[in-house]
């Protein structure tokens, strides 16, 4: 009986065998201790999103993570987990200036920082032959589409996509070619339901709803929206399963009370 030393790294092959057999858990994560809780249990794909801006960091948005802060986070998390597939995103503004410099930056993903794929958001024709170039040269890729929290100022802000008959082919023709240009899994964040349905059954990629109620082949959300861990409020579709800001608060507290209520009386040297 193997243990959990012993267990490796699911691949891209074994995910893709789950479609339409059994969904596919993703969860982000930023640190080895989360990484491994959460692989102990089973994710079958741990995240290291550049969402880590607005839940680690306090940034708004996205925007401002660096590749040097993905680095660090996806290392930290590939330390952390022996089982899961762990994806890195591509920071803003690390992917889009040339093929060159995105394979140099998605290369070091891997080759420094351990992950096993990264992912790029949006389907425009640059980006289908970048991910061609990635996945040519051995790098798995995880395409986005819908709501693209790095093209936040260009949306217009957050909204579910795809109501209309003209978004709806758009974006369906957006999965088709990401598909084809060979991501193994697509995000379809915050596209109407019947749409991101449609999407699943259409294209040979894993579809990994968020905001997409439940009609992909997998599910991510972000680790501290479930835990009630952030700076505001939780996006709508995300239920806070525990507490964790009153947990803490709490636990602050009794530190306070406990030290500020202790009197000085003799000097005891506690680290012998």
């Amino acid at each position: 009986m193997s243990t959990y030393s012993e267990i490796k790294r699911l691949t891209t092959k074994q995910l893709l065998k789950m479609k339409g057999v059994e969904r596919v858990t993703m969860l982000t994560a930023y640190d080895a201790v989360t990484a491994h809780c959460l692989d102990e249990i089973g994710i079958e794909m741990l995240l290291v999103g550049d969402s880590m801006g607005n839940v680690v960091y306090g940034f708004e948005n996205t925007l401002p993570v660096t590749m040097d802060m993905m680095l660090a986070h996806t290392a930290a998390v590939v330390r952390g987990s022996k089982r899961a597939l762990v994806i890195a995103d591509l920071p803003f503004m690390t992917y889009q200036a040339s093929i060159e410099e995105a394979l140099r930056n998605a290369g070091r993903c891997l080759q420094e920082a351990g992950a096993q794929a990264v992912k790029l958001e949006g389907a425009s024709e640059y980006n289908c032959i970048l991910i061609k170039r990635l996945v040519e040269v051995g790098i798995p890729v995880v395409g986005h589409i819908g709501l693209t929290p790095q093209a936040v100022h260009q949306m217009g802000g957050y909204y579910t996509h795809g109501k209309t008959e003209t978004t709806r082919a758009r974006i369906l023709e957006e999965a088709k070619k990401l598909s084809e240009a060979g991501c193994f899994a697509i995000v379809l964040e915050c596209i109407e339901p019947s749409l991101a349905q449609e999407i699943t059954k259409t294209i040979k990629a894993l579809t990994i709803g968020i905001g997409s109620s439940d009609v992909s082949d997998g599910e991510v959300l972000v680790i501290n929206d479930l835990l009630g861990l952030t700076l505001g409020k939780s996006p709508s579709f995300v239920k806070p399963l525990v507490d964790l800001k009153t947990t803490i608060k709490a636990v602050g507290r009794e530190y306070i009370e406990s030290t500020k209520g202790k009197k000085e009386t003799t000097l005891v040297d506690t680290c012998n």
